[in-house]
């Protein structure tokens, strides 16, 4: 029976802190009712991070990498299987090494199950009772488990009607969820909501999910539709997907709210509708992934088809009159090299639980098809262009967003042809990357995001201001002139890399933060040094200041010279210390700083001894300490501190576990995570 949430239950199985201890490698990986063995291959060898540089690999072959790859104790979920046969086909692929690896397999069909395992009685999820349903149904409504009593009477014929499925009592509470303690409206939801009949609960639970996509404002519905281009069971980086909406056109100008905020309350909208699941949030709280069940994600499917939103592409099927097409990388060079007509798209994507490689031959170019693209995401296939730049790409001059992986060291200057872009995301294996490009005449763009540090090219008197520009990561140094300040007027995010020990002087003088200080927008900032410590910290009103996150990485700075500096701070709120941003045995705290600091991360440092009181930190939550050995004891104000929340030890010493320990039985309400557990 789907929606009884089974692959939830599994994810939480494969995720769950001790499952990461006992198990070096975990998988979860679909098969579907439209069973491909060598697609499945391929997915496990992707989650296992093994490239395969022979496209045409036999069956037999990827069955001896899977084999090759699970040498090491592993926990496999081979989730959605609908016949028997099909594992038989699959199970040779999975090593018996006796050494406590695991499949979890999860089915829709109890015979399935049965033929599997026929020594073993499987695990059947049931449906809910009426008091779990009631406690589901209220947690996604209000939160918390309770309900008005005046509302009582009908949640109890509200969930009559769904019949203890937990898929139906989510999506109904997300419709509810609108107006909560609103009589009127649970009526109006009430006499909408299908009951689920037995022989017919699959068509169902499509009325369910339509019922909640009509609810949805007009302007939401393509952005949730549009969720259905991504695979099943994928990770979705929430930061991309806004941009995409944007790109798409979906999200409307507004007087008062930026396209990137009125793409977040949308996305908010469908979380509270409970119709995406919400995957790794940010330190700060915000949600960084999610994923969507795979009957939501076939509802977007067919009615983005039957709407003309997008189309699917797969075997035997000819997509050439959809404006907007998605695939799977395993099909990426099948249709690029199938020579099918592609004037009238707009946008193309391929996506994929991990990377897949193709290689561009010099005859050919995957940009040439393309007349008129809009939109084209290929972040996740690597291209190696063979030290040539694809001479068709700076053609395609209407692109808005391009996200792209390969293995070249430069952007040339015949880019600057693409003008209306608005998101430039490039993936490259190189050390750095030299952008040539003018980006000062892509007047549009709203976020340049790499993966290595990248030089910018330089500004010219006649160079316009990126009056759009938000995101800016990650840049060379060196690049971030005054000039390049004064045109990104607007950014909120930044990163920066490279050799930072002579951007700031001893005594605390610096031209860089001369420039950052007057970005009053900029809200994230993430210094990254190549092994040069800097030399000190300018003072706090040099700092933007409405920056809220602050992340430092390898600057070898002083704990009790530097960090009353950071604790000026007065909007920050998330400060991330990794790989020894800070050095030296001993902290001593100041009474009056970081009066907002709600997360600290101290990660891979020598520290040995650390004061504080708990004043001196009065609005932390969160404390996570990683790869810290030298640390034995936790200081003992943290009982004190009225807001903590969450200690996080990661990789420390048994002595630094009691203390926080210790800490806990005094203040039981603080969550303490050990990673690894203690047996």
């Amino acid at each position: 029976m789907l929606g009884l949430g089974k692959t939830t239950l599994a994810n939480k199985i494969l995720t769950d802190q001790n499952t990461e201890y006992e198990f070096l490698t975990r998988i979860l990986v679909s098969v579907t009712k439209k069973y491909e063995k060598k697609e499945v291959l391929l997915s496990i060898l992707r989650s296992l991070k093994i490239s395969i540089s022979e496209q045409n690999m036999s069956e037999a072959d990827l069955v001896n990498k899977v084999r090759d790859g699970l040498k090491y104790r592993y926990l496999v979920v081979v989730d959605d299987v609908w016949e028997g046969e099909h594992w038989d086909n699959l199970k040779g692929a999975f090593p018996d090494n006796n050494n406590g690896s695991r499949v979890i397999i999860t089915t829709r069909e109890v015979r399935v199950a049965k033929y599997v395992s026929p020594k073993c009685e499987p695990y059947q999820l049931r449906f809910m009772k009426l008091q779990e349903a009631e406690e589901l149904l209220r947690m996604k409504v209000f939160e918390e488990n309770k309900c008005p009593e005046e509302l009582k009477p009908i949640e109890r014929l509200i969930l009559e009607k769904c019949d203890g499925l937990p898929l139906a009592i989510v999506v109904t509470g997300g419709i509810l969820k609108a107006n909560p303690k609103d009589a009127n409206w649970w009526k109006d939801v009430l006499d909408e909501v299908p009951p689920l009949v037995d022989k017919k609960r699959v068509e169902r639970i499509d009325r369910y999910i339509r019922l909640s996509y009509d609810k949805l404002h007009h302007e939401v519905k393509p952005c949730f539709l549009y969720l259905g281009v991504f695979p099943e069971n994928l990770e979705i980086q929430v930061w991309k997907v806004l941009q995409l909406w944007i790109a798409e056109g979906f999200i409307p100008q507004h007087e008062t709210a930026s396209l990137e905020r009125m793409a977040e309350q949308y996305f908010g909208e469908l979380v509270d509708r409970n119709l995406l699941i919400v995957g790794k949030r940010t330190l700060s709280g915000k949600i960084k992934t999610c994923r969507i069940h795979d009957t939501l994600r076939d509802f977007c499917k067919k009615t983005a088809k039957v709407e003309d939103l997008f189309q699917a592409i797969h075997k035997n099927t000819n997509p050439s009159s959809s404006r907007r097409l998605c695939c799977i990388n395993a099909q990426f060079s099948e249709y690029i090299l199938g020579g099918q007509p592609a004037d009238k798209v707009r946008s193309f994507l391929s996506f994929g639980q991990d990377e897949t490689k193709y290689n561009e031959e010099p005859s050919s170019s995957i940009f040439k098809p393309f007349k008129l693209l809009r939109v084209f995401d290929i972040s996740s296939i690597y291209i190696n262009f063979h030290g040539r730049f694809p001479t068709k790409l700076p053609n395609l001059v209407l692109l808005k967003f391009i996200a792209i992986n390969f293995n070249l060291k430069n952007l040339p200057k015949s880019m600057s042809s693409l003008r209306n872009l608005e998101a430039l995301i490039v993936h490259t294996t190189e050390p750095t990357l030299d952008i040539q490009a003018d980006i000062w005449m892509m007047t549009k763009l709203r976020l340049l995001h790499t993966n290595t540090t990248a030089s910018l090219p330089k500004c010219h008197d006649q160079s316009s201001s990126s009056e759009y520009l938000q995101t800016l990561s990650t840049i060379s140094s060196h690049s971030l002139t005054k000039e390049v300040f004064e045109r990104t007027k607007k950014l909120k995010k930044l990163g920066i890399s490279g050799s930072l020990g002579t951007l700031v002087k001893t005594n605390g003088d610096s031209d860089l933060f001369e420039c950052l200080c007057r970005l009053s927008s900029l809200e994230n900032l993430r210094l990254h040094s190549d092994e040069s410590k800097l030399l000190a910290l300018p003072q706090p009103d040099k700092f933007p200041k409405n920056l809220k996150r602050l992340s430092l990485h390898k600057t070898g700075l002083e704990w009790n010279n530097h960090m009353p500096i950071l604790g000026g701070l007065q909007s920050l709120e998330v400060l991330k210390l990794k790989d020894k941003a800070f050095v030296g045995v001993e902290w001593k705290t100041e009474k009056g700083g970081f009066r907002s600091l709600k997360v600290l991360f101290i990660g891979d440092t020598d520290l040995e001894n650390w004061e504080v009181k708990a004043d001196d930190l009065p609005e932390l939550r969160w404390l996570i300490l990683k790869h810290i050995k030298s640390l034995e004891q936790m200081p003992s104000d943290f009982e004190h501190m009225k807001n903590l929340e969450r200690i996080d030890l990661e990789r420390t010493n048994r002595w630094l576990v009691k203390s926080a320990k210790d800490i806990q039985k005094s203040r039981p309400q603080i969550k303490l995570s050990v990673y690894p557990p203690e047996k």
